[in-house]
């Protein structure tokens, strides 16, 4: 049976190259310092493996947690080298020659996920399943990633096919600390809910909404997700703890409704939030950077109307289509 472990390492894996390719990068002032942080975090996602089954003592891990917290959370310590990658005029250049075909590795990520989840119930060696339960998505996007980095190779024919790695070194660096930002956020969440603030929110939630008014607690869920989006940056983050507080004893238990559509939708009604929101720095700060806008916001301006539609949305098909009639 395959687990989500080896696309662990996988990750693990990539950003220890990353990190051996910026201490050996001469014209960074910051090479030890900026590749002790990216080979710390690719080794934390191999060394988490013997954690999570007590094979090695955690606390080692925890060290190196907060040593990339330090590290990461010093600008002086972080800079982003020179990297040996096709210039900006060959970039150019390739996108003229193929077009539309450039998207077509990136394309695969998603649709191969989504061909091993379905595949998953399906695929089974001597009558056991082949992938562990709950690892189908995992492995797929893994999969999926392989896959499109051969693709694109295939297709684009780079004069040096180690070109992928340097541009991966050249993107990581340029994003900086945010790219981990998404997995530090879904701690955060799960250390709110462990804390007991889902809890207290369902405790104030009660006290405002409603009782047996069932569209109440559906803006409740779905603008609650929204708004603590916003404030942490992340859905994943959020999710735990308004499910904890409304999804679950109220729409669920409550109201009697459909888990799968409840929770799907209250997790797109979170993603409104990331549109509105600088916390989710790697999706509305740091293209803004990576674009060079005058306004360092205004991505996260673009979007709101934007936001404000898919809520409402969210809203009505949460209400129409989660609850038995």
């Amino acid at each position: 049976m395959i687990n989500s472990e080896p696309v662990y390492w996988l990750i693990g894996l990539v950003f220890l190259v990353f990190g051996v390719l910026i201490f050996a990068d001469k014209t960074n002032p910051k090479r030890y310092t900026s590749g002790a942080f990216w080979s710390l975090i690719g080794a934390s996602f191999i060394y988490g493996t013997w954690v999570a089954v007590n094979a090695v003592p955690p606390w080692t891990l925890g060290i190196v947690v907060l040593a990339i917290v330090i590290l990461g959370s010093t600008p002086k310590l972080l800079f982003a080298g020179t990297t040996q990658t096709t210039t900006t005029e060959q970039r150019e250049a390739g996108a003229i020659k193929y077009g539309n075909k450039l998207f077509i590795p990136a394309l695969l990520i998603p649709l191969v996920t989504i061909a091993v989840t379905i595949a998953a119930p399906y695929l089974t060696v001597a009558g056991k399943p082949l992938l562990a339960t709950g690892s189908a998505t995992l492995i797929g996007l893994g999969l999926g990633a392989v896959i499109a980095v051969v693709v694109g190779l295939i297709l684009l024919r780079p004069v040096r096919p180690v070109t992928s790695v340097y541009e991966g070194k050249r993107l990581l660096e340029t994003i900086g600390w945010a790219a981990i930002l998404p997995q530090m956020l879904s701690v955060l969440g799960i250390l709110f809910t462990q804390a007991g603030v889902g809890t207290a929110v369902g405790s104030i939630m009660k006290s405002i909404v409603p009782p047996g008014v069932l569209i109440f607690a559906v803006i409740a869920y779905c603008v609650g997700m929204a708004l603590f989006t916003i404030l942490m940056g992340n859905a994943f983050a959020a999710f735990p703890i308004m499910t904890a507080a409304i999804g679950w004893p109220l729409l669920v238990q409550g109201f009697d409704g459909n888990p799968a559509v409840i929770f799907a939708v209250g997790m797109l009604a979170g993603f409104c939030g990331t549109l509105c929101t600088p916390m989710a720095a790697n999706f509305n700060i740091v293209p803004a950077a990576l674009l060079e806008m005058k306004n360092k916001y205004g991505v996260i301006t673009a979007q709101l109307p934007t936001a404000g539609i898919i809520l409402v949305a969210n809203i009505a098909i949460m209400y129409f289509f989660g609850f038995p009639k």
